[in-house]
C-alpha cells in the first residue's frame, strides 16, 4: 500500500492519517489460518515477470476455498485494487546514468547555450566538438569553464554570442563502443562498416576484474544494443568470452595513532612464529593489518618503478603469474618478487651453458638418441603440450610450473656431464632444442629476457616473430608404466615396468619386491592377475 503512490503529495501527519483511515475501513480479521512457504517440492520455480520482479508460488493469499492461482500476482493485484487500497502498476528496475563530468576528460557534451534559444544541439557539420589543447590544470575545478576562447561560439540558430557545454561525457561513453570501431576505424562517413562489424565481432575475449560487471561490462551491452537498433551492430551481445582477473593485494600498515603508512617505509623482522613490523626511518612500531587491495587511501601500493629499477619488468609479470590462477588475487610480497627473480637469473645461466653445449650439435638431426638425450626432448616436448593447453586456457600459474620442470629437466642434463667435450652429438641437439622450445614458452610471459636468451643461443630474428614450437606425439608415450600391486586386495607396493612387458615378466617382477615376499610370508601365490596398464592382484 504504501508503494502504491496514492500518498503522494501529502505530509508525513497526513499520510499516516489516510493509512489509518482506509486500514479501519478495509480491516480484514485474522482467521487463524498460518502464512507459510510452500513445502519442499509444492512451489513452482522462479519466473521473471514483465517489470522484472521474480514471481513465486503463493498460499493462502486467496480464499480457501479458491484453489492457487498459477498467477497471484495480476489476480491479488486487482483484489487490492477494488477495495481499495491501491492500484496495480508494473515498475521496471532502471536507473538513470548520469553522464555528464566537470572534468577536461571525456567526450564534449554537443550543445550550445544561447540566452535567446535555449538549449541548441551543435550542428551535424561541425560535429565532432574537439577539446582544446592549450588547458591549464593548475588550479582546481573544470578546465574547460576557464579557457578563454574554447566555450565562448555564436548560437548556430540566431548567431548572438553564446557559450559550449563545458561538462563532458563519462569516459565509459567513450570506452563502451570502441571494440565496434575498431573494425574499421578509417571510415569517416558512418561510425561502424557492418560488413567489417560481422566479421570481426563478437569480441573472442573478455577480460576485466569485477567491478566491470556493474560498469563497463555492462555499458557496453547496453551500447550494443542501442546500435543494433540503429542498424550499426548485427548482434546483441558484444562478448564471446568473459574473465574476471583477481586483483593485486598487500598488506596494510598503519602508526598506533591511525595513520596509514606506505609498504616501502615499512621494516618487517620475524622473530620466532612472530612478524615485527616498524618504522624504517625511526625504528617507531608498526600495526601490520589485513591483507587488502591496493588503494592510496590505505597507502598499501607499491610504486611500479621501484620494482623495474630493482628487478625488471619481466620479473614483475613473472612474479603475478606465477604466484595463483589468474582468477583470483595476487598477495603482493618482497619475498615472492626475489624468488621470480632468482629464477630468472637461473634461466639466463642455463640458457648461456646450454648455448655453449649447443655448438656441438649436428647441423641434421641424428638418426636415433641415448636414454639422456631423450629424457631432455620428452621433458621438453612434455612441457610444450601442457603449456598449449593451459595458456588457452588462461592458466598461466600452471604454465609456469610446466616451465620450471623443463628447466629442471635440462639443469639436471648438464649437472651429468663430466666435461662440455664430452657432450655426444645426440645430446648436444636434444638440449639446443629443448632451449628454443623453453625459450618460446616463457617469452609471452617474459618477452624482454626472451630476446636476449633467443639472441644468446645463436638466432639472428626476434623470438616474437617465430611460430609456435611443432609438437612431437610420439615423445609424450611413456616406455614405462607403474602398476599398483596388492595382495589379498590390500595394497602393497607399486611396480615400475615396461609398457609393452608380458604380463609373465610382470608377473616375475612383482614377486621380486620385498613388500610382497613379506606379504606372502614365504608361501607360493595362488594365482596372479595382471590387468594390463592398470593393476596387479597377488592371491596368497
Amino acid at each position: 500500500m504504501i508503494n502504491s503512490r496514492f500518498l503522494d503529495g501529502m505530509t508525513i501527519d497526513e499520510a499516516k492519517e489516510e493509512v489509518a483511515r482506509r486500514l479501519e475501513n478495509t480491516f480484514v480479521p485474522f482467521d487463524g489460518r498460518p502464512y507459510l512457504s510452500p513445502p519442499a517440492g509444492r512451489g513452482r520455480p522462479p519466473e521473471q515477470s514483465e517489470g522484472g520482479q521474480v514471481r513465486g508460488s503463493s498460499r493462502d493469499s486467496e480464499p480457501a476455498e479458491t484453489p492457487p492461482h498459477p498467477d497471484p500476482l495480476p489476480a491479488s493485484g486487482e483484489r487490492e485494487a477494488n477495495r481499495p487500497v491501491g492500484r496495480r502498476q508494473v515498475n521496471f528496475r532502471l536507473r538513470d546514468w548520469g553522464i555528464s563530468r566537470q572534468r577536461y576528460w571525456g567526450c564534449p557534451i554537443p550543445v550550445i547555450h544561447c540566452e535567446t534559444c535555449g538549449v541548441v544541439p551543435v550542428p551535424d557539420k561541425d560535429l565532432p566538438v574537439t577539446l582544446p589543447d592549450d588547458i591549464d590544470f593548475d588550479k582546481p575545478g573544470n578546465p574547460l569553464d576557464r579557457h578563454p576562447a574554447w566555450k565562448h561560439v555564436a548560437c548556430p540558430q540566431c548567431g548572438k554570442a553564446a557559450r559550449r557545454e563545458t561538462d563532458t561525457m563519462d569516459t565509459f561513453v567513450d570506452s563502451s563502443w570502441y571494440f565496434a570501431r575498431f573494425t574499421d576505424p578509417w571510415r569517416t562517413d558512418t561510425p561502424t562498416d557492418r560488413a567489417m562489424v560481422d566479421a570481426w565481432l563478437p569480441v573472442d575475449q573478455y577480460i576485466g576484474g569485477i567491478e566491470h560487471a556493474i560498469l563497463h561490462l555492462l555499458y557496453s551491452r547496453f551500447f550494443t544494443r542501442a546500435m543494433m537498433k540503429t542498424g550499426h551492430i548485427g548482434m546483441k551481445e558484444p562478448f564471446a568470452g568473459l574473465f574476471t582477473q583477481g586483483m593485486v593485494v598487500h598488506e596494510t600498515y598503519r602508526r598506533p595513532g591511525g595513520e596509514w603508512v606506505i609498504p616501502a617505509e615499512v621494516r618487517i623482522e620475524t622473530i620466532g612464529d612472530q612478524r615485527r613490523a616498524t618504522l624504517a626511518a625511526t625504528g617507531e612500531p608498526i600495526e601490520i593489518g589485513g591483507i587488502e587491495k591496493m588503494s592510496k587511501s590505505k597507502k598499501n601500493t607499491v610504486d611500479p618503478d621501484d620494482i623495474i629499477e630493482s628487478f625488471g619488468t619481466d620479473t614483475a609479470r613473472w612474479f603475478m603469474l606465477s604466484d595463483s590462477p589468474p582468477d583470483r588475487d595476487v598477495i603482493w610480497t618482497e619475498e615472492g618478487v626475489q624468488g621470480a627473480w632468482r629464477f630468472v637469473q637461473r634461466l639466463w645461466r642455463l640458457v648461456g651453458e646450454t648455448a655453449e653445449i649447443g655448438k656441438a650439435a649436428p647441423a641434421a638431426r641424428p638418426a636415433a638418441f641415448g636414454a639422456d638425450a631423450l629424457a631432455v626432448r620428452k621433458a621438453a616436448h612434455k612441457a610444450l603440450a601442457r603449456v598449449s593447453e593451459d595458456i588457452e586456457k588462461l592458466r598461466f600459474n600452471r604454465c609456469i610450473a610446466h616451465i620450471y620442470e623443463c628447466a629442471n629437466a635440462m639443469s639436471g642434463a648438464i649437472g651429468d656431464i663430466d666435461a662440455p667435450a664430452r657432450v655426444t652429438p645426440d645430446l648436444a641437439f636434444a638440449m639446443k632444442e629443448a632451449a628454443d622450445i623453453l625459450v618460446r614458452l616463457f617469452a609471452p610471459m617474459m618477452p624482454h629476457l626472451a630476446e636476449e636468451c633467443w639472441a644468446a643461443l645463436g638466432h639472428q630474428t626476434l623470438v616474437s616473430l617465430q611460430p609456435w614450437p611443432k609438437l612431437e606425439e610420439s615423445l609424450l608415450v611413456e616406455d614405462t608404466v607403474t602398476l599398483p600391486v596388492q595382495v589379498n586386495g590390500k595394497k602393497r607396493a607399486d611396480v615400475t615396468v615396461a609398457r609393452d612387458a608380458a604380463n609373465a615378466d610382470i608377473e616375475a617382477a612383482v614377486l621380486t619386491l620385498d613388500a610382497v615376499k613379506r606379504a606372502l610370508d614365504g608361501k607360493a601365490p595362488k594365482k596372479v592377475i595382471v590387468v594390463p596398464h592398470r593393476i596387479v592382484n597377488v592371491v596368497a
